[in-house]
């Protein structure tokens, strides 16, 4: 019978780790920015984007894959966009495998860099986990100071598609949203949600399962502890000039984020908070 295997590795110049179950899914972890790259279910195919102009110079955001937006998700506060843990080096903590699972644990810390720009102590801890056809990514912070912090936080993942026109993500109906583009206010009435034009929508409270369709296959998104959901697709002008994206990426892709964006999370001393991102290839 097929062993699980850890393997530290290099990506592109990076340092990572490669994950593999028996079954045969497959996963890629860089050690900067705990960065997701590639996620192949048992007998399928990569389900995770990654741009073929990302950068991989020490200190970039790595465009596609799985970023961790920390301690600020976006442009909503005076913080670098989306914080600054994506474009930070982290450590291995753990890396293990069993007989239907493969998974790898990485942490991150304060350090005088990170102080200077956001006075906050913390650690943080990013896990990830896969079996034969299911991913399941959890991220945690610790506050290990004496005094309280507060942020919002994302994992900004791409989705792999292979027509970003064709896709429906359904679970949303009911939902309330704003409009990013717009700032405007709405709530989603269609029994799904399609993409034809530039989207970037911040849907909140949702707690119900997200099911991405097209074709003759399907992605089941669920999520704990995460209740805000991020919908975005930059489509062919904004794509454009997006420099690390092809010019025709944004058919290739749709990000689908599991957020604590609208209301921030409040940790006292020593507390600790938890959020989680669950895929399942079907």
């Amino acid at each position: 019978m097929p062993q699980a295997s850890t393997q530290d590795i290099t990506f592109n110049g990076v340092p990572a780790v490669s994950l593999t179950t028996p079954a045969g899914a497959e996963a890629i972890i860089l050690l900067h920015g705990a960065h997701l790259v590639s996620w192949k279910p048992a007998g399928g195919e990569e389900r995770i984007y990654l741009s073929e102009q990302a950068v991989y110079d020490n200190g970039a955001a790595i465009r596609g894959g799985v970023p961790i937006c920390f301690p600020q998700f976006g442009k909503t506060g005076p913080l670098p966009q989306h914080g600054f843990v994506r474009n930070m080096q982290w450590s291995k903590v753990l890396a293990r495998g069993g007989d239907d699972f493969a998974m790898a644990v990485f942490r991150i810390t304060d350090t005088p860099e990170t102080r200077a720009i956001w006075p906050h102590p913390f650690a943080a801890e990013f896990s990830i986990s896969i079996t034969g056809a299911r991913l399941d990514m959890e991220f945690e912070v610790e506050n290990t100071g004496d005094a309280s912090l507060s942020f919002t936080a994302a994992l900004h993942t791409y989705m792999r598609v292979k027509e970003a026109e064709e896709v429906q993500l359904e679970g949303l109906r009911g939902q309330q949203y704003r409009d990013l583009l717009t700032g405007t206010e709405h709530t989603e009435t269609g029994t799904f949600v399609s993409i034809d034009r530039e989207t970037t929508r911040l849907y909140r409270e949702t707690a119900n399962p997200l099911l991405l369709r097209e074709d003759r296959q399907a992605l089941g998104i669920n999520t704990e502890n995460m209740p805000d959901t991020v919908v975005w697709n930059p489509w062919e002008q904004t794509c454009a000039a997006i420099g690390d994206l092809p010019d025709n990426a944004f058919r290739r892709f749709l990000c689908v984020e599991a957020g604590a964006i609208t209301k921030p999370v409040e940790l006292e001393a020593s507390q600790s908070w938890w959020g989680r991102q669950s895929l399942v290839a079907m």
